[in-house]
C-alpha cells in the first residue's frame, strides 16, 4: 500500500473492524493517500499563512500603542557651550549656596535628607521615606561615567551614611565630610553638566506625563523658555530646584510645582524677557500654594523668601 497503513486508513473511514473492503481500501489508498497529504498540506499552509497574519498585525497593533505613548519630538533643549555651563554652575552656586563652600554639605532644618553639591542634590539615608527624588546617586554615577574618581569611601549605590541632620551636622569637620566638601567644590562644572543632562530628559518625560493634546502647547511653552535671554539657565535651574513635575509624590492634595505645572499654567503667546518674566510670576504662585498646602510641621513658609530671590535671578541674568 505504498507505505499507507490499512488500519490507519480504515479507521479514517470508521471501518477498521470490516476487512472486507480492505482491497477497495488498497485499489484506492494510493490516490486517497495524496489527496490526503495534500489537503494536510494545503490546510497547513493555510493556517500558518492566518496565523503569520495575525502576528504582523499584532505586531503593528503594538507598535501603534507605543508609538502613541512616546513623547513627541526631542528634548529641544540645545547643548551648551562650556563657558555657558561654567557660568550657570557659578550662578546655581550662588543660588544654594551664596557662593560658599561649607554649603556645599547642607542639612536643612525640617528635612529628611542631606542637600549636596550645586544643586543641592537629594541624598537619603537607608530607611527614609522618599517623599521627594533622589538625585545624588544619580549625579554619582554620572561622574563616574565622565571619569571621574570618587573619595574612595563614596559609592552611587550606597545611603547616606548619617542616619539624620544632628549626626551629620556632628560630623562636618570629619575626614569623610571634608573630603565630600572639596571633592563637590572641585566639580562643580561637571555638576552643571548633570544638571543640563537632566533637563535634556526633562521635556520628554513631560510630554510622556501629559494628555495627547496638550503636548504641543507644553512643547512651545518650553521652547518660549529656552529661546528667551538666560533661559537654558531658568529651565536648568528650575528642573533640579523644584522637579519636573511628574513625580505623583511630589503633590500636596494633588497639586504640584515642578516644571510640568509652571509650563501648563503660564500665559501664552509670550517670548524674550517677558516668557522667563511670565515663568517666574507662575513658579512663584505656585511655590506659594505649595507652602499653604504643606503640613504644617514641616513649617515651609520659612523657605518662601528664598525661594523667590531665586526666582527674581531669572529676569536678573543674562550672558555676555
Amino acid at each position: 500500500m505504498h507505505g499507507l497503513d490499512a488500519s490507519r486508513v480504515m479507521r479514517r473511514f470508521g471501518r477498521s473492524d470490516n476487512l472486507h473492503h480492505a482491497d477497495k481500501i488498497d485499489e484506492y489508498s494510493s490516490g486517497f493517500y495524496v489527496a490526503d497529504m495534500v489537503a494536510n498540506v494545503t490546510a497547513r499552509q493555510h493556517i500558518g499563512k492566518m496565523a503569520a497574519t495575525m502576528h504582523i498585525v499584532r505586531l503593528l497593533m503594538a507598535c501603534l500603542v507605543a508609538m502613541a505613548a512616546l513623547p513627541v519630538g526631542d528634548s529641544s533643549a540645545r547643548e551648551l557651550t562650556p563657558p555657558e555651563l561654567t557660568h550657570i554652575a557659578q550662578l546655581i552656586f550662588h543660588n544654594e549656596c551664596a557662593g560658599q563652600v561649607a554649603c556645599l554639605t547642607s542639612w536643612n532644618r525640617g528635612e529628611a535628607f542631606a542637600s549636596l553639591g550645586i544643586g543641592h542634590f537629594i541624598w537619603y539615608p537607608r530607611g527614609a521615606s522618599k517623599h521627594f527624588h533622589e538625585s545624588f546617586p544619580e549625579l554619582l554615577q554620572f561622574m563616574q561615567r565622565q571619569g571621574a574618581t570618587l573619595p574612595t569611601w563614596l559609592t552611587p549605590t550606597m545611603a547616606n551614611p548619617w542616619r539624620n541632620r544632628a549626626q551629620f551636622l556632628a560630623a562636618q569637620d570629619v575626614a569623610n565630610m571634608r573630603e565630600l566638601r572639596h571633592f563637590l567644590a572641585a566639580t562643580q562644572a561637571l555638576q552643571a553638566r548633570f544638571m543640563q543632562q537632566r533637563l535634556q530628559r526633562a521635556l520628554p518625560e513631560i510630554l510622556q506625563h501629559a494628555k495627547p493634546a496638550d503636548r504641543p502647547r507644553l512643547r512651545r511653552q518650553f521652547e518660549r523658555v529656552a529661546a528667551a535671554p538666560m533661559g537654558m539657565y531658568v529651565l536648568i535651574d528650575y528642573v533640579n530646584f523644584k522637579g519636573e513635575g511628574t513625580d505623583p509624590r511630589e503633590r500636596y492634595h494633588g497639586h504640584g510645582w515642578g516644571l510640568l505645572q509652571v509650563l501648563q499654567q503660564m500665559p501664552d503667546h509670550v517670548s524674550g524677557r517677558e516668557a522667563i518674566e511670565a515663568f517666574a510670576a507662575t513658579a512663584d504662585r505656585l511655590l506659594t500654594q505649595r507652602v499653604a498646602l504643606s503640613p504644617p510641621e514641616r513649617h515651609e513658609g520659612r523657605w518662601l523668601p528664598g525661594w523667590r530671590k531665586r526666582l527674581a535671578t531669572y529676569s536678573n541674568q543674562f550672558f555676555d
